[in-house]
Formats: C-alpha cells, sequence, structure tokens
C-alpha cells in the first residue's frame, strides 16, 4: 500500500468489515518495476486464497473469494 491512497484504505475498509480477523499484508508495488508492471493498473488488488480480486470489489466479492 502507497502512503496516501486513498482506493487503498477504501479497500481495507472492506475487508476489515468482510474478514474483522484477517491479517493483511501491505505491499507498496512503487518499490518493484515488475510489480508495476503487473498491478499498476489492477490497485489496489487482494490476494486470498489463491485468487486476486482488482479493485473495485465489493464486500460480497471478499466473502465469495473465501468461501
Amino acid at each position: 500500500m502507497t502512503m496516501g491512497c486513498h482506493l487503498c484504505e477504501d479497500a481495507e475498509i472492506i475487508v476489515r468489515r468482510a474478514l474483522p480477523q484477517a491479517v493483511i499484508e501491505h505491499v507498496d508495488i512503487a518499490e518493484s518495476d515488475v510489480e508495476v508492471v503487473r498491478y499498476g493498473t489492477r490497485i489496489p488488488v487482494l490476494r486470498v486464497n489463491g485468487k486476486e480480486l482488482d479493485w473495485p470489489f465489493s464486500l460480497l466479492d471478499v466473502r465469495s473469494a473465501v468461501s
């Protein structure tokens, strides 16, 4: 998560509502050219159970990804 990224903050609120006990790992893609190419237009991206959800995702999307 890049400091000041309002989309990342919005995504985290949704994840915390959907999965209150989840451990969230923030990754700042700006530190890697490879990750910028891979994720640059998709951020924020939630990776859960081997699946990736691109923004925008909803509470139901997050819950579905873990079931």
